[in-house]
This record gives C-alpha cells, structure tokens and sequence, in this order.
C-alpha cells in the first residue's frame, strides 16, 4: 500500500510540474510533440481532436497525450528545446513555433513554470487542510488561537534505534500525560534510566510502554529518542486560509532552500549529511507514516515534496531547470545560442552526476531500512 500511495503522489507532483510547462509553451504558441506521465514502453496514448479549419474535418492534433508503464517521472516534448533538433527547428516549416527562436525571457517563463507550478500547487494544498481543520503546532500559529481546539501532546519524532521505537511509541501518538512537554522531558531524564511508563492513545485507544532512558542519544541527558509538540486542531476561515497558506507556504520555501545550501555547502568541503536528505525509498516511508495518520498529513506531505521538487529544480545545474535558465541566461549575455554539442555534454555529464548522488542517497536509505 505504501508504494502504491508513494506512486500515486509522484504522479500527481510530476503532473503538476510538466503541466506547467506544458502551458507555458502553448500560452506562447510554442508546438508541444507530447505530454506523458511515466517512462519506457507506453500504456497507452491518445490526441485530442480538432477541427480543420478549411476543411471542416476532424484531425488529430499536434500533442500526444500518454502514461508509460515506469511511474518515476515524466515529461514534456516541447518542439525545438533539444539542442540535438536545432537545424530542423531553425528552418523547418514550423521554426516560428520552435522553442529556440522565441524571446529568451519566453523560454525562461517556459523552463520556470514547471516549478512555479509546484509552488502554487502547495499553497493549494495548505488552504485546502486548513480550511478542512488541521493538526498544527501551536508555535507559529498563536494569532490563531481563538481557532484552536483539542490541546495535546503529541510524538511528531521517533529516533529510529532509539528505546521509544523499540517499546513500539510511533510518530503521531498522543501521549496521554496533563503535564507539559518539558516537565515530560525533566521526568524522563530524572529516571536515570530506570524503567519509565509512558502513556498513550493511539486511533482512539489507550496503550502503554515502558521504556529505559538511555545518554547515547543526548549527551549528558537521559532520553528515550522521541520529539514531541503541543498540537491543537486548527480551522481557520476560507479567506485567512488562503493569506497563511501562501505565508506558510513562502516560509517552507525559504526553509528548503537553506537546507539545501547547507548540504550542497558541507558537499564541498567534504562533509556532506546524507541523514538530512531522503531518496525515493526514503520518501515513500515517509508518504507511508503520513497516510497511516491521515489523509490531511499525507497532503502536508505531499505539499512539503511539492516545494522541495520545485526548490531542486532550481538549482543552476546541468539536466535540472535551473540549469537551463543559467543557459539561456548565458545566451542573453553573449547574444548567440551556445553550441548544442557543448549543452548536451555538460547536461550528460550533469545527469550522471545527479544519478551517482541518487543513488547514494537511495543505498543510504535502503541500509537505514535494513537496520
């Protein structure tokens, strides 16, 4: 089920992001060959109908829609962005509607509305959970606090190895203590790691587990290996849902991008933290932890691989986005188009290196699940 659901989500967030594209190129009369969900041999395909004008008859028209039967991604076969089909596109008989002859800034507009679509499409997804009523922290949302109901503590992070996990405490458990988180912590760290009985509700039933604090997970604290939060249930109205899901939205953003700096800066000095990033295997456990808590967190979530897919592919680098922004860029500058030969080595080369990072993020999570 987790992998269906984990499949279901990248097809949605891809279909957003090639779907702004997809727009984009026809708002500026550029001709789209195909617009596809998934890779290798097709499912199926279809064109839309059209009437000819001179003739009156029903045509195909020019885009062929599609889903291929491997789900990873996507696409968009926009006419005259490869470099390899320049020639044709400069001067074959549809070069007007080619993508490498438009304005550069129309070609900017084009290669950034795939992730301008995936921003607007979390914001979406934030108005939408909190006009419904969501579970949110009370930390940042205290404006809001005559909307607040339900108050409780809940485990938003279980230390994976740690005693919590292994006494079977999950995230999204409501610890069933009336006192506050830090009187919870300060109990805990004064057992000195004697047995502990930490109550809980979980789906509506109350359990219990005993748990030995341990310091190997906090220096000179005894700790079981949990977060927790004051959580409330929040509903806002329709319109200041709208107002803070686009502030919420803008501060995940600005959140993503610095820890994204961060850990592109650690790479280059030689100590990078793979434990702060999640591959496909990682990313679908944690799709999976949100759809058993709800179908609101799995939206947060969704919204959340949303703005970090759009914030990646901002990146100035080669085979991403922003990579092909920096080249148009470039060509502004020097006033010619850059060598198709020269674009198509150093986005191979671009490509390679992303997939030996992908799949050094994908091992990391795979020997974390093993563990």
């Amino acid at each position: 089920m987790t992998v269906i659901i984990f499949i279901i989500v990248l097809a949605v967030l891809i279909f957003v992001h090639e779907l702004g594209h997809f727009l984009a190129a026809k708002l500026f009369g550029i001709r789209v060959d195909a617009f596809k969900l998934g890779f290798g041999p097709k499912v199926f395909a279809w064109r839309s109908k059209k009437k000819d004008p001179a003739t009156g008859e029903l045509k195909a028209g020019e885009t062929e829609y599609g889903v291929n039967w491997l789900p990873f991604g996507g696409y968009v076969k926009i006419f005259g962005e490869n470099p390899d089909e320049q020639s044709l596109d400069v001067a074959g008989p549809e070069a007007s509607r080619s993508f490498v002859l438009k304005a550069r800034w129309k070609q900017a507009i084009v290669l950034a509305a795939g992730v301008l679509f995936n921003f607007i499409f979390a914001w979406f997804l934030y108005v939408g959970v909190f006009t419904a009523g969501v579970t949110a922290s009370t930390d940042g949302f205290e404006q809001y606090a005559s909307h607040f109901s339900n108050p409780r503590i809940m485990i938003t992070y279980v230390e994976p190895g740690s005693p919590a996990e292994k006494a079977g405490l999950k995230e999204g458990d409501i610890l069933l203590s009336r006192s506050t988180v830090s009187s919870i912590q300060d109990e805990i760290n004064a057992s000195a790691g004697k047995p502990v009985t930490i109550g809980y509700s979980r789906e509506g039933n109350a359990f219990a587990a005993t748990v030995e604090a341990t310091t190997s997970i906090i220096h000179g604290k005894y700790a079981i290996g949990i977060s927790m939060d004051n959580v409330v249930d929040m509903r806002l109205p329709f319109t200041t849902s709208v107002w803070e899901g686009l502030r919420y939205t803008g501060v995940l953003i600005k959140e993503t991008v610095v820890g994204l700096y961060t850990f592109i800066a650690n790479i280059f000095v030689g100590h990078p933290d793979f434990s702060q990033v999640a591959g496909p295997v990682g990313i679908a456990g944690i799709v999976g932890n949100a759809a058993h808590m709800g179908m609101k967190y799995l939206i947060m979530v969704m919204a959340i691989i949303s703005i970090n897919l759009g914030v990646v592919n901002l990146i100035p680098f080669p085979a991403l986005d922003g990579g092909r922004i920096l080249f148009v860029a470039i060509e502004g500058v020097i006033r010619r188009r850059i060598s198709p030969r020269f674009t198509n080595a150093v986005n191979l080369i671009g490509f390679a290196l992303l997939m030996i990072l992908m799949v050094a993020v994908t091992w990391k999570d795979i020997v974390k699940l093993i563990n």
